[in-house]
């Protein structure tokens, strides 16, 4: 099958799609050009109903390994070769039966399909904005390959009067200067045509070259229009400060120096990593078979230790989850640095950490500070809704006391 007739295929769907109806595009699909009425329900189809629910599939629009045997080579190429299964001639002429040169799902096309689908989505923000004005939160974080990126997100009143936040932009940025945030900001409100003057208000964490009173971010924007209030986000910090009141108890305050250490002994290295990983499959197998686990899919997976961020919400108490659910395996895999012959494990700090957490003031601490977090988890869970008001938060709070 020519790249021509492949082209002409694709043009016909898209024809077909544009004016069938939404219940039917959602629900058939063409068998064969030869034949467009007929149809099949994909929902009584058990390929469909597995890519429909595979979580895996919702992730990653590429994978990192994309080989033929792999199980899972990404949103891009798995979708494709999913809905291509439904035209034998298609099917013929796609993927590893494909052309070398006109092949398409290599990563420069899967960045260009992606980069397309990022100009119409900021092109309906933008007409959703309008003219209106709107508020601009940011902050940033380094990815793994450590290149700084800033994330842009808008927040609004639409034309119905309801409160929206959208997520506008990702920029990678050199630095994390204010000027260098400030630069880039404006050059994306501009590319877009936002107004910096309709800017009403700022939210950022509380790192000085964002919060700072002369040349942090919000005074820089401040500078220029007079109406761009900036509000620090101190919601996140409410766990922070919990844990810090309790860390004025000197036992409590041990008590976090040591799982430090423990998770360090753990979990630094990618061998101590497996043996925990293994530890922990081996104790929900056991537990699994005396029915004191129930299973399910996605239920019972093999974890590892949260650690904890301060400017992540809640990363405490999933921290000190995460550390109980592994209590048994993190014990399991100290005895084996304990045991170790070959002299490199550091044998005298995982004895020591082994009876610490055997002792009755670790596991009481343990569960003392994971009770007082859930406290006021739900009240961390409904500070970060898009559409709670000043008032909500007031009734949270009040019945959190």
């Amino acid at each position: 099958m020519s790249n021509n007739k492949i082209d002409c295929y694709f043009k016909k769907r898209c024809s077909q799609e544009s004016t069938s109806s939404p219940i039917l595009e959602t629900s058939s699909t063409v068998i064969s050009e030869a034949s467009p009425t007929k149809v099949q329900k994909l929902d009584q189809d058990s390929n469909c109903l597995n890519i429909e629910r595979d979580p895996g599939l919702r992730i990653a629009f590429r994978a990192r390994n994309e080989r033929v045997d792999s199980h899972n080579r990404g949103n891009y190429i798995e979708i494709l070769k999913h809905t291509t299964s439904y035209n034998n001639e298609v099917s013929l002429a796609v993927l590893e039966n494909a052309p070398q040169n006109a092949s398409y799902h290599s990563p420069q096309i899967q960045k260009e399909i992606l980069s397309i689908y990022a100009r119409k989505i900021q092109k309906f923000i933008r007409e959703e904005i309008g003219d209106a004005k709107y508020c601009l939160i940011v902050n940033e974080s380094r990815d793994e390959s450590k290149r700084e990126q800033m994330a842009i997100v808008l927040r609004f009143v639409d034309k119905d009067g309801f409160i929206r936040e959208r997520f506008f932009d990702i920029v990678h940025v050199e630095d994390t200067k204010s000027s260098t945030l400030k630069k880039e900001i404006s050059r994306t409100l501009a590319h877009h045509n936002l107004d910096i003057q309709n800017i009403r208000g700022q939210g950022y964490d509380g790192a000085s070259n964002m919060r700072g009173e002369w040349n942090g971010l919000q005074a820089l924007f401040l500078n220029e229009c007079p109406y761009a209030y900036y509000v620090h986000c101190f919601a996140h910090r409410l766990q922070l400060i919990l844990v810090a009141t309790t860390q004025s108890v000197i036992p409590v305050e041990h008590f976090f120096s040591y799982v430090t250490v423990i998770v360090n002994l753990v979990d630094s290295y990618s061998k101590r990593h497996d043996q925990l990983q293994i530890a922990q499959a081996i104790r929900i197998e056991e537990l699994t078979f005396t029915n004191e686990l129930k299973t399910r899919r996605g239920k019972n997976q093999v974890g590892t230790v949260q650690r904890p961020g301060d400017t992540r919400w809640g990363s405490h108490l999933r921290f000190l989850r995460s550390l109980l659910g592994l209590f048994d395996s993190i014990l399991l895999t100290l005895s084996e640095i304990i045991n170790d012959k070959t002299g490199s494990s550091p044998k005298a700090a995982a004895d020591g950490a082994y009876d610490l957490m055997m002792s009755f003031e670790f596991v009481f601490i343990l569960h003392f500070v994971i009770e007082l977090l859930e406290i006021t988890d739900d009240l961390c869970e409904i500070l970060q809704y898009k559409s709670h008001d000043i008032l909500n938060a007031m009734d949270a709070v009040t019945n959190t006391k």
